[in-house]
């Protein structure tokens, strides 16, 4: 950033090189801003130097001496994360707090700020010297000095100790006794002490209800962490530990975000307290353990976290699966498919037997869409049978069976013990072997509906993995009635969403005619708080349905490729992943970048 500013100031002829190379010097030796050293060696003025932020990043600037700050602000940013930055609230306004900023590039502290707050961020920019005068006057005047000497007080207390996972009773105790001085920790309880009135632990160890009565800050921590995960609709949790920092991340939309980064030495009672929660065994950290936590939020919602921990070089990598079966969608006809395609997929469900492959990598979706078919056909007369590693959701009426390799039950003897328990439907989790799918194969062929998930790229190279796995081209021309591979793409936010001017010589290049090249109407989000920034919001599948008709089954047997099959299926109507995506495109559900980051 330093660099960045400095070489700004020079393009914009503000400073020279000598002048940046000298400021440069001086943060090297004594610290600070390169901001700030600028106007102290007298190069630049703060008043200058403040205009010129507004113009480069396009936000307003402000006098904090002109603004009264109200108190209750001061309760929403605390005086430490204050002076890090530096940054200074300013007023709030329903669900946006406005903050002043010296640095407003700094996006890792609008994000802590968000993340702390839980309000949308709106920057303003100010001098340094203003925003640290008025941290100053106000938290000063308010009595929040005490909180400064509690948070350096906590940070020794962190320094001078050295934790063992094992110890969690030491570890909890020592937390609690710095009470809320955990640096960056503290921040937490100002947003989850709400929630978790509503937040009840279910199914823990009985050693751990103490600790959860005591609730000190890093249980809070933990507890916020799950809760900010599922306010923002994320799909996983990723607690990493560093030579230097704890950072906590977090996936939506298929992408991964940095929330936090925490102090390296609470790394043990974080780990310690999510083991406790998922029932692991805390002293054991040079094996992999994997378990499951399940919160209730309220008097309905419950959330299961699929909790996985990872010995790594600098300590135990926690990743945790959100499963929230009120977010889950299982209405076929909101998937993604287009009219054609979910016809072909309800015909081929509505068949007495035979098999249906999902494909795709591993995220796509597969599982969503299998689901999804289940819960179509789950009606009182007919048996569904599945067998899942591990099973994500559970389903009234449908008979779900967990893998458990490490005592033989795996797909392959679940799927045998099925056929004796006079199933109509079944659905294998993924077939892995060629044990797994010649069971799959019979099982079709001896009036059974089997659903299954392959990893192939795409629908007519299924057929070639089939038969590499060791079935027989009759087998698998005989067994199988339809192949789908699908594709999630991100929808653009509808709060922020604005057209796209793009070249027509790029939209033809990716699929588009040229009629449609010159008409068609492309859509980006700009970025809002809606969606974080990131102009997307949700996401939704491209599918490429390939039902196995004569002519296709036919190539099966005399050994095409899945150059040949794929083009037989274009030939018959299949759309592929690409034509699904521009589909989206036209509709303005998604954008260019989008589709051509998921397919080919």
């Amino acid at each position: 950033m330093p660099a960045k500013l400095g070489r700004l100031l020079i393009a914009s002829n503000v400073i020279s090189e000598e002048q940046l190379k000298e400021a440069l010097d001086l943060q090297r030796r004594q610290g600070g801003r390169l901001g700030t050293n600028l106007v102290k060696l007298g190069y630049i003025t703060e008043e200058k130097l403040v205009a010129f932020l507004s113009r480069q990043y396009n936000v307003p600037a402000i006098n904090l001496s002109d603004y009264k700050v109200d108190p209750s602000l001061l309760k929403l940013i605390p005086v430490d994360m204050a002076r890090k930055y530096p940054i200074m609230p300013v007023a709030r306004v329903g669900a946006t707090l406005t903050i002043a900023m010296a640095d407003p590039s700094n996006v890792f502290a609008v994000d802590d700020v968000k993340f702390r707050t839980g309000y949308n961020v709106e920057v303003v920019v100010s001098s340094e010297s203003s925003i640290l005068n008025s941290i100053s006057t106000y938290y000063v005047g308010h009595g929040e000095a005490l909180i400064a000497a509690k948070g350096a007080a906590a940070a020794q207390v962190l320094q001078a100790k050295d934790y063992a996972v094992s110890d969690l009773e030491e570890i909890e105790e020592d937390v609690s006794s710095i009470d809320e001085g955990l640096g960056d920790v503290e921040k937490l309880d100002e947003v989850v002490d709400k929630a978790l009135d509503d937040v009840e632990v279910v199914e823990e160890k009985e050693n751990a209800e103490v600790i959860r009565d005591v609730a000190p800050p890093v249980v809070k921590l933990v507890n916020g962490v799950l809760i900010n995960a599922i306010k923002a609709g994320a799909s996983d949790i990723h607690i990493e530990p560093y030579e230097k920092f704890l950072r906590v991340r977090q996936r939506i939309d298929g992408v991964m975000y940095i929330v936090m980064n925490l102090p390296v030495k609470i790394k043990a009672a974080v780990t310690s307290r999510l083991k406790i929660m998922s029932n692991l065994d805390i002293a054991e950290r040079r094996l992999p353990q994997d378990g499951r936590i399940k919160l209730r939020l309220g008097k309905k919602r419950e959330i299961d976290f699929r909790v996985s921990v990872l010995p790594c070089l600098f300590g135990e990598r926690t990743v945790l699966r959100l499963l929230d079966k009120s977010s889950l969608q299982i209405d076929l006809t909101k998937l993604g498919f287009e009219e054609g395609a979910l016809q072909d997929f309800m015909d081929a469900l509505n068949k007495p037997y035979g098999m249906i492959l999902v494909t795709g990598p591993t995220g796509s979706g597969k599982t969503t869409t299998l689901y999804s078919a289940l819960n179509c056909l789950n009606n009182p007369g007919i048996n569904i049978m599945t067998v899942e590693d591990p099973v994500e959701y559970n389903f009234l009426g449908i008979n779900q069976v967990q893998v458990k390799e490490d005592i033989g039950l795996t797909f392959a003897a679940a799927l045998r013990s099925f056929l004796r328990q006079d199933p109509d439907v079944i659905m294998v989790g993924e077939i892995r072997d060629f044990e797994t799918a010649e069971i799959a194969v019979k099982a079709a062929l001896t009036g059974h509906l089997v659903l299954s998930t392959l990893h192939t790229n795409d629908a007519p190279s299924t057929i070639s993995r089939l038969l590499n796995m060791g079935i027989e081209p009759f087998l698998v021309s005989a067994s199988v009635i339809l192949i789908m591979a699908q594709r999630l793409v991100r929808k653009v936010c509808t709060k922020c969403k604005e057209e796209e001017k793009v070249p027509a010589s790029a939209l033809i290049k990716i699929g588009f005619s040229e009629e449609e090249a010159e008409t068609v109407k492309c859509y980006r989000g700009k970025g809002c708080p809606a969606c974080n920034g990131s102009g997307y919001k949700g996401r939704i599948a491209l599918y490429e349905v390939m039902p196995l008709k004569d002519e296709i089954k036919e190539q099966v047997l005399e050994g095409a490729s899945a150059d040949e099959i794929k083009k037989t299926a274009v030939k018959l109507g299949m759309k592929t992943l690409r034509i699904s995506g521009i589909t989206k495109i036209k509709e303005g559900t998604t954008s260019l970048e989008e589709v051509i980051r998921v397919t080919f």
